[in-house]
């Protein structure tokens, strides 16, 4: 049998109309996504499908609406009998990453998510923080750049692959270091769409009511490793799963790092189970000899299916 990974993406993959192929082709799903509203109580099918961008934008609906998404695809694979050896997810791809390890149900996860969403618009002033994409410089340098900055709070966010590392912190802060790591050889300094200083020190403020909210979780050990965001290292039992996950608000995400453990485990292939395709390109930048897959709809999931099953 192949040996496969899953990784789940994060936030920003989110897109209008995004799993509305699904729901209309399969009723287990149409049925999945109208108990995610009941859960919700709200009508995030809806959001999905139909927008308007700026609402699906919304955190408190952007972490549900990927979740879902990515569950939904899981399930699928699920009934094609595939299993994957380990998982991995992208800042809130924790989530559904922990969700296909069978650590916590969809119906807890959904409103922890978004949750988590609302508390971190609300841990820094809207409008004061912010991320950027860093593009051809390493850690070292990066960090170097950050520790050259006055008065204004700037950590590493998510480090992603070689040469693309996102910064996070307030919107001055972020400013100083674009002109800073300019100076010292960035091929760009890219602003992202997002809504807050992310992965920073900056979200500490949602700490404590997170952790507060997560200890009412029924969270189990993971029947499967689970590379942690924080750690970059398998964790399957519970109480560490949690602690993590708390951590995980202000610490960056080492991705590039997971990825390059689990390569270690010789995979076949690195399965992206969600909306777009962001995780396998990165996964092929980190390693461009690396099999990956997007699974996202009818047709990419058809061709995973049929790779998988070849010479069985």
């Amino acid at each position: 049998m192949k040996k496969v990974a899953f990784m789940f993406p994060g936030q920003g993959s989110q897109e209008v109309g995004m799993g509305k192929e699904l729901y209309e082709t399969y009723p287990d799903m149409k049925q999945l996504f109208e108990e995610a509203d009941r859960t919700l109580n709200t009508d995030l099918t809806k959001i999905m499908f139909e927008g308007p961008k700026e609402r699906l934008t919304e955190t408190e609906n952007a972490q549900p609406a990927l979740l879902l998404m990515s569950v939904a695809l899981h399930t699928l694979l699920l009934k094609h009998e595939v299993q994957p050896v380990m998982t991995v997810g992208h800042s809130l791809g924790e989530y559904s990453a922990l969700v296909a390890a069978g650590a916590i149900s969809l119906e807890e996860a959904l409103p922890l998510v978004s949750t988590r969403g609302k508390l971190m618009e609300q841990a820094f002033p809207k409008g004061q923080g912010t991320m950027a994409a860093v593009l051809g410089l390493d850690v070292e340098t990066i960090q170097a750049g950050l520790d050259e900055i006055d008065d204004e709070i700037v950590d590493l966010a998510n480090l992603n692959c070689p040469g693309q590392i996102v910064i996070s912190g307030s919107v001055k802060g972020i400013e100083q270091a674009t002109t800073i790591l300019k100076s010292k050889g960035a091929k760009r300094v890219m602003p992202l769409n997002v809504s807050g200083p992310f992965h920073s020190r900056l979200m500490k403020a949602a700490n404590e009511s997170f952790a507060n909210y997560l200890n009412e979780v029924s969270i189990k050990d993971a029947t499967i490793p689970v590379y942690a965001n924080v750690s970059a290292s398998p964790v399957r039992e519970s109480n560490e799963i949690k602690n993590l996950l708390i951590k995980q608000l202000y610490s960056p995400v080492r991705f590039e790092e997971s990825i390059m453990n689990m390569m270690d485990h010789d995979m076949d292939a690195f399965v992206e189970v969600g909306n777009g395709k962001v995780l396998s390109g990165l996964v092929r930048k980190i390693n461009r000899r690396t099999k990956t897959f997007a699974v996202q709809d009818t047709a990419s999931l058809e061709e995973f299916i049929a790779w998988y099953r070849e010479d069985i």
